[in-house]
């Protein structure tokens, strides 16, 4: 794109980002990054891009979670494997409901900042700076703590190579084999509240049996304990992701090498914003979260931006209504895809329009809600003839409690347990692989409805 540079978007009206105090320790830091080698790469990013196109025309599924924002004491080797772990595991059984390859992308690496509904926030008559992700701010509720750091960029840098470094040897070591994965699920289905799920199990193992009989196992077949896991956040903090922005010198394009694929929020994508100009330039995959307040001309705006090629993989629209107002706003958009002959990979988050606060005080999401919503979009989807792309969680591989509901229940009177974010609540490994079994199923139903529409 031989109009744009990466520093364009300092041009335009910039939200959502800090204001730092300290102009030449901000330099001293962008310097540095500038330096130091790219977390990704571009072959990897176009490899993600060629998978998305396939999802948009129903031949892949995206499953994308992980955290809503990482924080640097929380770091972890085992957290890290935890998590991985338990998309593996939802990856298998999405793969036996959809029948194709399910794409692997985790928030994860690099999902260090977090816009707010406001820029400060008062505790007992205290008005502060609002906490912003570790990665701009500290979450101690005090002066010093809410002063943003540039410093912070360069430790959220050093996390995210560390958890690739991770993420890379989890993916090709053996970790991820097909056989082990699905052990793994199974121990979800032997309690006694799972019970429904315990035959769409049954029928992995029985796949899996028979194609060891047939001479198909991981020893032969590398391709079943091996995965590709890619990695995306949402491209707030735009200093970090300048400073990390590289020219690929097989296709003369810039690649964000922050992250594999990169998203713009619901609160910034103003179409002659800061964060569409940055993100209109680069080669990755880019998603755009579509909420309530997304107008029809703004949506024209930013596809002919975004994606001015209309190459199918480059835009992922990631619906988030909030259950019960699917119907309401899913429609206008699809009709408006459909009139501008968009390429697009539709894709549900169900967790950002369904947070509530609870009896106890707690910020939660009811699992009820988060599975409603993503019977509706699939149900729009049936309705429109169009083809739901794949699903965005915020969720761990921890025992946390910060979501209500679920086979095993959390309640209200659970939250305090084990209530560990420091932004969002998120799915449990529990609640997680649940929705994944759920998700299989409407998955399974709408590969029937479509042959048996194909028959007819």
């Amino acid at each position: 794109m031989s109009d744009w540079q990466k520093s364009d978007w300092r041009k335009k009206p910039r939200v959502q980002m800090p204001d730092y105090t300290d102009p030449e320790a901000l330099a001293s830091v962008e310097e540095k990054l500038s330096a130091y080698p790219p977390l990704v790469f571009a072959g990897e990013a176009r490899r993600l891009k060629r998978e998305l196109g396939a999802a948009s025309r129903g031949e892949a599924f995206l499953l994308q979670g992980g955290d809503c924002a990482e924080a640097f004491d929380q770091f972890s080797a085992n957290a890290i494997r935890d998590t991985f772990k338990v998309m593996l595991q939802m990856a298998m059984v999405l793969t036996y409901g959809a029948k194709v390859p399910v794409i692997k992308v985790g928030r994860m690496a690099g999902q260090f900042a977090k816009p707010r509904s406001a820029p400060t926030e008062t505790v007992n008559g205290v008005e502060l700076p609002s906490y912003r992700g570790d990665i701009i701010n500290e979450l101690d509720f005090s002066p010093e703590a809410r002063i943003p750091n540039p410093g912070k960029m360069l430790q959220a840098y050093t996390q995210a190579a560390a958890t690739l470094n991770l993420l890379r040897a989890f993916s090709t070591g053996g970790y991820a084999d097909v056989h082990e994965v699905h052990s793994w699920t199974l121990g979800f289905t032997e309690g006694e509240k799972a019970e429904r799920y315990r035959e769409m199990a049954a029928r992995i193992s029985d796949t899996l049996d028979f194609m060891k009989a047939a001479g198909i196992d991981s020893d032969n077949a590398p391709t079943l304990k091996t995965v590709d896991f890619y990695t995306s956040h949402e491209g707030l903090l735009l200093e970090y992701e300048e400073a990390l922005c590289r020219l690929d010198t097989t296709s003369g394009k810039w690649l964000a090498g922050s992250g594999h694929m990169l998203w713009i929020g619901d609160r910034t994508r103003q179409p002659d914003g800061a964060h569409v100009e940055f993100l209109r330039g680069v080669l990755n995959p880019v998603g755009l979260k579509c909420g309530p307040t997304m107008e029809v001309d703004d949506l024209k705006k930013l596809m002919a931006t975004l994606n001015p090629g209309n190459e199918a993989g480059r835009l992922t629209l990631i619906a988030r209504f909030g259950a019960g107002k699917v119907a309401e706003h899913l429609p206008r958009l699809i009709k408006t895809v459909r009139e501008e002959g968009a390429n697009v990979t539709w894709v549900c988050d169900p967790m950002h329009g369904n947070t509530i606060k609870s009896a106890s005080g707690y910020k939660t999401r009811p699992f009820e809600s988060v599975l409603r919503e993503v019977q509706e979009f699939f149900a729009v989807h049936r309705a429109e003839g169009t083809i739901p792309g794949g699903v965005h969680f915020e969720m761990t591989g921890q025992d946390v409690t910060e979501c209500t509901g679920g086979v095993y229940a959390v309640t209200d009177e659970n939250l305090s347990d084990r209530y560990h974010t420091a932004c969002d609540p998120r799915l449990n490994a529990a609640q997680s692989l649940e929705l994944a079994f759920l998700v299989a199923e409407e998955l399974s139903d709408l590969r029937s409805a479509r042959a048996n529409a194909k028959v007819g």
